[in-house]
């Protein structure tokens, strides 16, 4: 039983051969494949996750005024027509009417000193004239009588009822009411020229606009004393100040090397500081013809074309001295890039725009040249941030960061 149980375990040599005679595939054909393939995922896999270092530059906007700018300057915004409002009469303030800020009009009363004592005296005066024309009534009620009475004299005199004496008499007392009737209208225009005197000392009371224009500050306040000098104790002189908007100016200061690129109603662009979007059109109004020995510059005195409402006195100011007037379609602003901001791919200008650490590559069609940039006519946009100078191994989808040298 033993032997039958050995004889089972005896080796089939068919099966063997059959194996054999199969084709094996040769393992030197399979590695270098393989090798090729990882190769492959690794070299897409570490550019995939290892950021490209890069230069980056933010596109931005530009006026074609740039390419005829002369000559560049700073100042500020200043009122030709600017007062301190006050008033000739010493007082307290008892009404105002007008805060920082208010518009008001030429005459209108923007303050109100207590003056219950030059009323009480306009008054008077006023009354003054009523008794002076009423002497001149009696006067010459007087003097129609005594002229009735010398008439009747010089008829009894004519014949002889009375006395050479008796006509004396009577033209003395003509001649007297005459006088009295000519003193009595002198009477009168005395106590006008009072009522007119009395009238103005009420009107220095009350504080007026001199011009058209715009509060700036405010000095005093109800119940402060006012007086013209300034003189008193904590006594206000002005009430207010105020300025004329219309005549809103910039001063600039030009160094005296560059004053022969500036001349009058020279074409300029103005920017404003606190306006950043906004771009004026100036003119050179005036030059002032001495020179600020400190500092070596001219005074030059630039005018707005263009008004803004929100253009205000001391605003800070860049002044660009053109070399001709643009025309009204070049003063509006450019998108432009840096030049070496575009690149070439498959023979086709694009940029490469950064976008949560990776890049996009967009066509981009350009424009005219602006001070050393490159008009962007369509691709991106003001405020994209955009790859400086993009090697031709730069992909659309890469990780980059930006270094700064």
């Amino acid at each position: 039983m033993a032997n039958e149980d050995l004889s089972k375990l005896k080796i089939d040599r068919s099966v063997t051969v059959g194996l054999a005679g199969r084709k094996r595939q040769p393992r030197h054909m399979i590695t270098p494949v393989v090798i090729v393939i990882l190769a492959l995922f690794l070299v897409v896999y570490f550019r995939s996750i290892t950021a490209v270092e890069i230069e980056s530059a933010t596109v931005t906007t530009a006026y074609p005024s740039q390419s005829f700018t002369l000559l560049n300057a700073t100042g500020y915004v200043v009122a030709q027509r600017k007062a301190a409002v006050a008033t000739k009469a010493t007082g307290r303030v008892e009404w105002l009417g007008v805060t920082e800020g208010s518009k008001v009009k030429k005459g209108e009363v923007i303050a109100q000193l207590e003056n219950k004592d030059v009323s009480a005296t306009m008054e008077q005066a006023a009354a003054n004239i009523k008794v002076a024309e009423a002497n001149l009534q009696q006067g010459k009620a007087e003097l129609i009588d005594a002229q009735a009475s010398l008439k009747r004299t010089a008829n009894l005199l004519a014949k002889n009822f009375i006395s050479l004496s008796g006509y004396d008499v009577a033209l003395a007392r003509y001649n007297k009411s005459q006088a009295a009737v000519i003193g009595y209208q002198a009477a009168i225009g005395a106590a006008e020229a009072g009522h007119r005197a009395a009238q103005i000392s009420v009107e220095q009371t009350r504080i007026r606009a001199p011009f058209d224009g715009v509060v700036l500050t405010k000095s005093a306040n109800i119940g402060d004393v006012v007086t013209p000098f300034s003189s008193a104790l904590d006594a206000k002189g002005a009430v207010v100040t105020m300025a004329d908007m219309d005549t809103l100016e910039i001063e600039a200061d030009v160094s005296e090397s560059n004053l022969h690129k500036v001349k009058l109603e020279q074409p300029c662009e103005i920017q404003l500081d606190a306006l950043p979007a906004v771009r004026l059109r100036g003119i050179v109004q005036r030059i002032v013809p001495t020179v600020d020995r400190a500092k070596a510059t001219i005074l030059v005195k630039v005018g707005f074309i263009d008004r803004d409402p929100n253009v205000l006195p001391e605003m800070s100011a860049k002044i660009a001295f053109l070399e001709k007037e643009m025309p009204a379609d070049q003063r509006t602003a450019r998108t432009v890039i840096q030049p070496d901001g575009i690149g070439q791919r498959n023979g086709r200008n694009v940029v490469f725009l950064i976008n949560d650490e990776k890049v996009v590559e967009t066509p981009i069609e350009t424009g005219e040249e602006i001070g050393g940039m490159i008009e962007v006519l369509k691709g991106p946009k003001p405020g994209d941030k955009i790859v400086l100078s993009p090697g031709e191994d730069l992909d659309n989808g890469d990780m980059v960061k930006t270094v700064v040298k």
